[in-house]
């Protein structure tokens, strides 16, 4: 007795529906999967790049918009000053470009109300970092950008194979005060606790012991 039409039919259409609920199953796992990886990214801690501030040595460029005779190049002294028309002696060292306008604004608003100041950066000279102790080749770096410990590292030449890697320090200068942070390069390589891959600022000194 060979089986009748009906049934072949309902039997395609149960096999049909069966393989649809397998597909939509596998898509969904891929989509769960997916969604696990990428909440997981998202939570991985990322470096922030800090706002550039002036160094001495920098190279500024400072404009007062409709004021020709208020336009100055000027090199950030030793100590962090510069001087500027109707304002004398100004801080721009440790100062954002933003900051530095808001300053130079106030001091000339006196003599121009709703002054517009431009404050550009034209060449970075005091971005200096320093790496010591067991890398390959210690020394002063003058960089033209922020960079993080990783990359201070490779500047120097790498670890050398006696370095002390789960013990390195970041020590960072603010006036008196001395601000210590730990820095494990094992972790590192291993994908762990990137937070601590910290970008270093101007002055900052990198040791390996």
């Amino acid at each position: 007795m060979f089986p009748s039409i009906f049934t072949i039919q309902h039997t395609r259409l149960k096999r049909r529906m069966l393989a649809e609920s397998m597909m939509l199953a596998s898509i969904l796992v891929v989509f769960t999967a997916c969604a696990s990886v990428s909440s997981a990214l998202a939570q991985e801690p990322k470096a922030v790049v800090p706002d550039y501030r002036i160094s001495a040595e920098d190279v500024i460029e400072i404009s007062v918009w409709k004021e020709p005779d208020l336009q100055r190049e000027a090199i950030v002294r030793p100590d962090g000053g510069i001087s500027f028309p109707l304002v004398g002696n100004v801080q721009a060292a440790g100062l954002t470009p933003q900051e530095l306008e808001e300053t130079i604004r106030a001091g000339i608003e006196t003599f121009i109300p709703d002054a517009v100041v431009t404050v550009s950066v034209l060449e970075v000279r005091g971005m200096r970092i320093y790496v010591t102790g067991k890398v390959r080749s210690p020394g002063q770096f003058v960089v033209g950008r922020y960079v993080d410990v990783v990359q201070a590292i490779t500047l120097a030449g790498g670890l050398t194979p006696f370095a002390n890697t789960s013990n390195i320090q970041i020590i960072r200068r603010e006036g008196p005060q001395e601000q210590v942070f730990e820095f494990n390069y094992d972790q590192i390589e291993r994908g762990r606790n990137m937070s601590q891959n910290i970008m270093l600022e101007s002055d900052d000194v990198v040791l390996v012991p």
